[in-house]
């Protein structure tokens, strides 16, 4: 028996709606009205594993209710259902504990795939559902009835766009669809499952009720697995049956095209704004708007999406912006970003799809190409999805031989060992203490091998545009070099001076890129991986090293460590939160002061270690100091940080069991505390430079 799910809202039509759509889909429900009758159900019927909510009730506020299911001693899922007049409204449910949140006007079916994917295995054993599709309500019943005394379940739909996306949802263990229905017919469909990553495994058996001689031939070069003709439920039963044992079990698991999708699409024009989530609404995606790009961002923080339409110009963060600091997130760069503009700009189009905009397209009121090429970004992001986890099952297939012929190498070594042992009459327990050490070290260096080769090639990867830009650059200064300083039809030499000056930057910085290439490429050939002993004060000297550039001529540092100064960590990332410490904090300290001054300062206090990093910089305003580890928030000006270095740093402190505290620093300025754990007692003080 399916789990129950609880239909909450004061519409009739909603709860009728949703009611006969989840009953089609084989899916038990129960309704309420308002929040009184919800709390009656919720009584008789303890066993509700899935809520759907409205945020507008009669009786009460939505979110007030979701507070009170939260602290239920068994809290169902969490479906919000409302209609949003602003990204925050959708946050504020999000973040008060709702586990999705769908707007209004919905689709049902996107509505049943959230509600599956929420009651995960417990919906029903998708490997024994048949879907049928036919338009025939008499016909449909009588073989669902026939199947079900098979002992199948069955999941039903009258249409070919219903059925496919059922079938998304449920990846039924096979589909038996009607050749003849009006909008995609049964051809049609199976084509559409074909192409389908996650469903082209899928058994489909076309019926059809035509004699005609060519109607076989053409449901087999569709795609169909068996044709039958509608004459008998028990033949139709039968060819199912055989249509099962042939095909294979090894059903894949990819994310499917017809998944529901939800589009994020940011736009500061209501007018255009709401006649775009109206078209992209008709094609199935729920779409969540929202009216400037760092509303876009926070609503990233709190929802996950599949594609993203970003207007050009917007006027607190224009869409170049805004691309920039998405794509500079390890979370969000693989989303599809398309670009939208109501002008033909051919620089702006090529800064946009520099950034990492995925597709540029001019505004328009025919919609058909811009949902033509978000079904196009949508199925390349699925191609590459698949492909990279080929490449995964790949690389452990070969980690998994290498470990394989490690085992064999060291099962032949063991008995030439015991042979040599038994000829040498050698201790038994030194002879096994070797083995162990061979095997840890064949297999460590299996490990590290598939690793570096991985690196390896992201450095490959990085290093030849980094050669071009170097390249040209380099052409491009030697050029300038050649023309003289005062040539009056350059104009000002001024200008020229800046030029170079300009042209000198870019080259330090590429110099940079290519340092961290050159640190990559070393990765690759050793362990860095495991925690080890790091002495505090070498890596404060590597830090100090790196950042000079930043802290030379005007900033004072003032380094005071005690013992102990070892501490057992991942060195890499010790490494790189303290640098975005230090950094954040010569940051914050203004250019023109003549009187920076960093404080460091390192010890042990109870069972931890302490590192404290003071500034008399700027400092971080009280209403500001809650939100400095979320990721995207910077109080930098836009194009001078993407606001992830303390979301980062804070993640690194926590990976080591320690905490991270920002607090203001007597004087002015910002005090970062860093407590790491100590394992055992701490020694004997003693001073350190």
């Amino acid at each position: 028996m399916s789990p129950k799910t609880l239909i909450v809202d004061d519409s009739l039509t909603v709860r009728m709606d949703l009611d006969e759509a989840f009953r089609h889909a084989g899916l038990a429900t129960v309704l309420a009205a308002d929040a009184a009758e919800m709390r009656r159900v919720l009584e008789r019927e303890p066993d509700v594993a899935l809520v759907i909510l409205d945020v507008v009730l009669p009786d009460a506020d939505g979110i007030d209710l979701l507070r009170e299911l939260r602290e239920r001693p068994q809290s169902p899922h969490i479906l919000l259902l409302s209609t949003e007049a602003e990204v925050a409204d959708r946050i504020r449910g999000l973040e008060t504990g709702a586990d999705d949140y769908v707007g209004k006007p919905y689709d049902a079916g996107y509505v049943i795939a959230r509600a599956r994917s929420l009651l995960g295995d417990t919906a029903g054993p998708a490997r024994s559902t048949i879907l049928v599709v036919d338009d025939s309500v008499t016909f449909r019943e009588e073989l669902k009835r026939s199947l079900e005394a098979a002992d199948y379940v069955v999941a039903t739909a009258t249409s070919g766009e219903e059925g496919l996306k059922l079938a998304a949802g449920l990846r039924p263990a096979a589909i038996l669809v009607d050749s003849v229905m009006p909008g995609i017919d049964g051809a049609t469909l199976i084509r559409r499952v074909r192409l389908d990553a996650a469903l082209r495994g899928t058994p489909c058996v076309l019926l059809t009720a035509s004699e005609g001689h060519g109607a076989e031939l053409r449901a087999l070069d569709a795609g169909a697995d068996a044709f039958v003709r509608k004459e008998d439920a028990e033949v139709i039963l039968a060819r199912l049956q055989a249509v099962l044992r042939s095909t294979s079990a090894d059903r894949a698991q990819a994310a499917s095209l017809l998944d529901p999708k939800r589009i994020l699409a940011v736009d500061d024009s209501n007018t255009y704004l709401n006649e775009l989530s109206s078209v992209l609404r008709a094609e199935g995606y729920e779409v969540v708007a929202a009216r400037s790009g760092s509303a876009a961002l926070e609503m990233l923080a709190a929802q996950s999406v599949d594609c993203i339409l970003l207007d050009l110009v917007m006027p607190d963060m224009d869409g170049i912006e805004t691309c920039r600091r998405i794509k500079a997130s390890p979370l969000f760069r693989d989303v599809p970003l398309i670009m939208l503009t109501a002008r033909e700009d051919r620089a702006a189009m090529i800064e946009g799809l520099s950034t990492g905009a995925d597709d540029f397209i001019a505004k328009s009121n025919e919609f058909e190409v811009l949902t033509a090429r978000v079904r196009a970004q949508l199925r390349r992001k699925q191609f590459e999805d698949e492909h990279r986890s080929i490449r995964e099952q790949l690389l452990r297939s070969e980690l998994e031989a290498t470990e394989a012929r490690a085992a064999r190498e060291l099962a032949e070594a063991r008995a030439r060992m015991v042979e040599a042992l038994e000829a040498k009459n050698l201790e038994l327990s030194s002879a096994y203490q070797e083995l162990k050490q061979t095997q840890s070290r064949l297999v460590q260096s299996a490990k590290l091998a598939s690793l570096g080769e991985l690196v390896a090639g992201v450095a490959h990867e990085i290093n030849n545009p980094l050669a071009f830009a170097i390249s040209h650059l380099q052409t491009a200064r030697t050029s300038l070099a050649a023309l003289p300083k005062e040539a009056p039809a350059l104009g000002d030499s001024k200008h020229w001076t800046k030029a170079r000056d300009r042209m000198d930057e870019m080259a330090g910085g590429l110099d940079r890129i290519r340092e961290l290439v050159l640190k990559l490429r070393t990765f690759s050939r050793l362990d860095e991986g495991e925690r080890k002993e790091v002495s505090v004060q070498e890596c404060l000297d590597s830090v100090l090293t790196i950042l000079g550039h930043r802290l030379r001529h005007r900033i004072h540092v003032d380094v005071q460590l005690v013992a102990p100064t070892m501490l057992d960590c991942y060195p890499s990332l010790l490494n790189q939160a303290i640098m975005n410490l230090i950094a954040n904090a010569a940051d914050a300290i203004a250019e023109e002061r003549e009187d920076g001054k960093l404080t460091i300062r390192g010890g042990a206090e109870g069972g931890s270690y302490v590192l404290s990093i003071a500034d008399n910089g700027c400092g971080i305003p009280e209403a500001l100091r809650e939100r400095v580890f979320d990721p995207f928030f910077t109080t930098k000006d836009i194009g001078k940080g993407t606001g992830l270095g303390l979301s980062i740093t804070y993640s690194i402190i926590k990976k080591h069991g320690g905490t991270l505290d920002l607090l203001p620093a007597p004087g002015g300025g910002t005090f970062a505390e860093v407590r790491l754990p100590l394992e055992g007692p701490p020694p004997e003080v003693s001073s350190a430079p």
